[in-house]
């Protein structure tokens, strides 16, 4: 009986001995701030060689800002001239595991023995969430209890992993000399309170609300961090060109450029968060300080016109189940939400706490270590 169990103990050690071949595929910058903490875990786990790749056809900028922030995280990065050579890369180094943000090139990257795991991207208000889903899908990290009880019965339940959501692993290390940090970088030189405005790309808010807050900037100091789409695709460019002009005119208004890809930091030095129907409203909550909603969408036309057709590319239930915060129907709102909110931050607080328990899973930091707890019982 020793002996069969000595054996069992040596091959077991055997196994995880094995240097496993990661990659990480990533389909944009922003997708980074999920995937570190994971990779952080691997290493302290050791055993893994972990290597991160980016399609070629994305935009030249955001790719020369990929591969320096994949640097400063020495990180290994599979490249080429093209998109075919790049996947033919993929494919010769057999990768054991292919962690990814969204489907994307998946199906071209992946072999049969491969173990393929989605971390996704976003948990806002937007139906894609429940789309983007594919049956080579090995697991799937879910941020909550109340999105996995949802997920459940569908075709994607056998992957589930319950986790929590990992872009927010880091939040919990961040003491005072961090956050006294980030507003020097940033170049906070007042006491006044600060508004951390994150919309997303499309449907934002951004038209209707912009001049509103560079009139609320003579009190408050306004922080904007746009989505990855309103520097790098053409038709979205125009929100960070009115954001740099409103910057240049405001001494309170502070951008921060298209190299800042984690917004993580900037929640700890906010007093109040505005946003709209971004995965913000959510990542906020375990700093439990007001969150204003503005609901006043700038909208294509054919969205205004087929406004079914608009609201199916939302988690309408989840919109309206959503109570914790503020909501700003009308621009002429939002001046006297803040206000209040900056006064009373208390408020809601009750809600914000109960929120932060239903949509963001035990939030300890430790969802990545359950990630790849999940990941190691399928490859050990």
């Amino acid at each position: 009986m020793g002996f069969i169990q000595d054996f069992t103990k040596s091959n077991l050690k055997a196994s995880n001995c094995i240097m496993r071949k990661i990659l990480f595929e990533t389909h944009h910058l922003y997708y980074l701030p999920n995937f570190f903490p994971v990779i952080d875990e691997f290493r302290n786990r050791g055993n893994y060689d972990i290597q991160i790749s980016m399609p070629q056809h994305i935009n030249k900028r955001e790719r020369s800002l990929f591969k320096s922030a994949c640097n400063n995280f020495d990180l290994s990065i599979i490249s080429a001239e093209d998109e075919e050579s790049r996947i033919k890369k993929i494919l010769s180094v057999k990768f054991d595991i292919i962690i990814v943000g969204n489907v994307g090139q998946l199906n071209k990257i992946v072999s049969d023995s491969t173990l393929t795991v989605m971390v996704y991207h976003g948990i806002g208000l937007k139906q894609s969430y429940y789309k983007d889903i594919d049956k080579r899908i090995n697991i799937r990290a879910v941020e909550s209890e109340s999105r996995y009880h949802k997920l459940i019965g569908g075709s994607s339940e056998r992957t589930l992993a319950l986790t929590g959501f990992t872009k927010l692993d880091p939040l919990y290390d961040l003491n005072d000399n961090d956050i006294q940090a980030i507003k020097n970088k940033v170049g906070i030189k007042n006491d006044l309170p600060i508004i951390l405005y994150a919309p997303t790309f499309y449907p934002t808010s951004f038209d209707n609300i912009y001049q509103e807050l560079e009139f609320i900037s003579s009190e408050y100091n306004i922080i904007f961090k746009l989505h990855n789409f309103s520097w790098f695709q053409d038709r979205f460019k125009y929100q960070s060109e009115i954001s740099r002009k409103l910057e240049s005119r405001n001494e309170n208004i502070y951008l921060l450029d298209s190299s800042v890809f984690d917004i993580l930091p900037y929640y700890k030095i906010a007093d109040v968060l505005v946003s709209d129907i971004s995965s913000t409203l959510f990542e906020y909550l375990p700093i439990d300080r007001p969150i204003i909603q503005v609901e006043c969408l700038k909208l294509r036309l054919r969205h205004k016109i087929f406004n079914k057709r608009f609201n199916r590319k939302l988690d309408l239930d989840r919109m309206q189940e959503l109570d914790f915060a503020y909501k700003v129907e009308y621009p002429s709102e939002l001046y006297r939400t803040i206000v209040f909110a900056i006064d009373h931050p208390e408020e809601m607080s009750d809600l914000r706490k109960d929120a932060n328990k239903y949509y963001l899973y035990k939030n300890d930091g430790k969802a990545s270590s359950r990630l790849v707890d999940e990941i190691e019982k399928k490859i050990i």
